[in-house]
C-alpha cells in the first residue's frame, strides 16, 4: 500500500484517485449507512470539498482502498466554513452544536473528515497499515502548512485505533449517539509531530476503524 496526497486543485494529479475516493466514500457513507449526504449514483461529494481542502489516500495495486479529507480551520467557501464549525452555528441538523465547545478558527488546527477503508482491505494487520497511513498523510500535509494539531468528529472506536498504532488521540467534550447510524461520535483532538515523523506500527489486535464524522446536510 502507497499514501497520496494533495490539494483539491490539484486533484487531476494521480488520474481518476480522487473520483475512486468519492465513489468509495459514496458505498460506504450512503449505500452502507444509509447517510443522507449529497450524491449521485455513484459519487459522495458534498460542501467541503471545494479548494480549501486537502485529501490523504491509499492505494493498493493502483486502486483507491482508503482516504481522508482536512481542512484548516480558517477555510471559507461561501455560506460553510469547515464541518464543526458550521454544526456550532446550527447549520448542520445532523450535528447537535453543543458537540463543539469552542468556536476555534486558528491556522494550527486543522479538521479530518470523510475517513474510510474499503472492505476490500479485509484483515487487521493490512486496516491497521492502512489507517496509518491515511492518518499519516493528514500530519504531515497539514504540519506541513503550520498545523499543530488535528480535530475531527469520530466514532469513539477511533480513538482507541489510533492510541493503538502510536498516534496521540484524546477526546473532547461529551459523545452522542447518531440516530441515523447507531453509532457514538465525540470530537477528537490530536497533536502533529514534524512531517515526516511515522508513527510506530502495533503488533496488538487493532478496531476496525469505521467513519471519522456523522453525517452532514
Amino acid at each position: 500500500m502507497e499514501n497520496i496526497t494533495f490539494a483539491f486543485p490539484q486533484s487531476h494529479t494521480y488520474g481518476p484517485a480522487y473520483f475512486d475516493f468519492l465513489a468509495l466514500r459514496k458505498r460506504f457513507f450512503v449505500d452502507t449507512l444509509g447517510w443522507d449526504i449529497p450524491h449521485d449514483a455513484r459519487y459522495e461529494m458534498d460542501q467541503y470539498d471545494n479548494p480549501t481542502a486537502y485529501y490523504s489516500l491509499v492505494l493498493k495495486d493502483g486502486s483507491v482502498v482508503g482516504g481522508a479529507r482536512a481542512q484548516p480551520t480558517t477555510a471559507a467557501w461561501g455560506d460553510h466554513t469547515y464541518m464543526l464549525r458550521d454544526a456550532l452555528r446550527g447549520k448542520l441538523s445532523s450535528i447537535p452544536p453543543e458537540v463543539m465547545g469552542a468556536d476555534i478558527v486558528d491556522s494550527k488546527v486543522w479538521e479530518c473528515t470523510r475517513l474510510v477503508i474499503d472492505d476490500s482491505v479485509a484483515t487487521h494487520a493490512d486496516r491497521s497499515t492502512c489507517l496509518r497511513l491515511i492518518v499519516q498523510g493528514l500530519i504531515d500535509t497539514a504540519a506541513g502548512k503550520g498545523a499543530e494539531q488535528l480535530i475531527s468528529l469520530s466514532p469513539l472506536a477511533l480513538m482507541r485505533a489510533l492510541r493503538q498504532l502510536g498516534f496521540g488521540a484524546q477526546r473532547l467534550g461529551s459523545p452522542y449517539l447518531n440516530d441515523g447510524d447507531g453509532r457514538r461520535y465525540a470530537v477528537l483532538t490530536m497533536p502533529t509531530p514534524p512531517a515526516g515523523r511515522v508513527a510506530p506500527t502495533t503488533t496488538h489486535r487493532l478496531l476496525q476503524p469505521e467513519v471519522v464524522h456523522a453525517p452532514a446536510v
